[in-house]
C-alpha cells in the first residue's frame, strides 16, 4: 500500500492552519500593563535627579540626590515646561507639585529646573514627552478577519475528505490474492 504521500498530505493539511498569514506575526508578547503609561520626564545632573509625571494639568515631582537616591531636604525648585514658568509647591522630603494652566499640546516640551538645595544649586533640563491619548484597549484588540476563518474551514475539509479517503482504501477488499 503506498499510502506514505495521503499520510504526509493529510499531516501537512492538519498543520496549515497554523501557519501565520501576512501580518499576522505577533512576535513578542508584550509585558503586561494596568493602564496606559502617564508622560514623565527626567533631569539629571551630578548633583540632583529630578524626574516630572504629568497628568493631565497636575505636575508631581521627585527630587533625589544622584548620588545615593535619597529626598533633597528643604530644596526649592523653579520650573519651567516649554520657556513658561510654572510655580510648584513643596510637598514634603523631595517631593513637589504643580497644576499647569492647561494641558499641554502632544509633542517634546523642553523642560528647565533649577534647584537650590543649602548650599547647592544646579540647573536640570530634559524634555516631557506628551503622546495623544491611546485607543481604547478593546477597540486595538486583535480582530480575526474572513480570510482567517476561510482558512479554518477549508483545512478543516481537506483533512476530513482525507480522512474518509483513507478510511474506505483501508477498508476496501484487497485483489490479487495469495495463490
Amino acid at each position: 500500500m503506498k499510502s506514505t504521500p495521503i499520510l504526509a498530505a493529510l499531516m501537512l493539511s492538519a498543520a496549515w492552519p497554523a501557519w501565520a498569514g501576512e501580518g499576522h506575526d505577533h512576535g513578542d508578547a508584550p509585558a503586561a500593563m494596568a493602564g496606559p503609561a502617564l508622560p514623565r520626564f527626567t533631569a539629571v545632573s551630578e548633583l540632583f535627579e529630578l524626574v516630572g509625571v504629568l497628568d493631565d494639568k497636575h505636575l508631581t515631582l521627585y527630587l533625589d540626590r544622584a548620588a545615593d537616591n535619597s529626598p533633597v531636604k528643604d530644596a526649592k525648585l523653579e520650573l519651567e515646561l516649554g520657556g513658561v514658568k510654572v510655580p510648584v509647591e513643596a510637598h514634603g522630603e523631595g517631593l513637589f507639585e504643580a497644576t499647569l494652566s492647561k494641558a499641554p499640546e502632544p509633542g517634546e516640551i523642553p523642560v528647565a529646573a533649577t534647584v537650590m538645595a543649602g548650599g547647592e544649586t544646579d540647573l536640570l533640563a530634559g524634555e516631557l514627552d506628551v503622546h495623544e491619548a491611546e485607543e481604547e484597549a478593546g477597540e486595538a484588540a486583535h480582530a480575526h478577519g474572513w480570510e482567517e476563518y476561510a482558512y479554518w474551514i477549508a483545512a478543516a475539509g481537506i483533512g476530513l475528505v482525507g480522512l474518509i479517503w483513507l478510511i474506505r482504501r483501508m477498508r476496501a477488499p484487497r485483489l490479487g490474492g495469495v495463490a
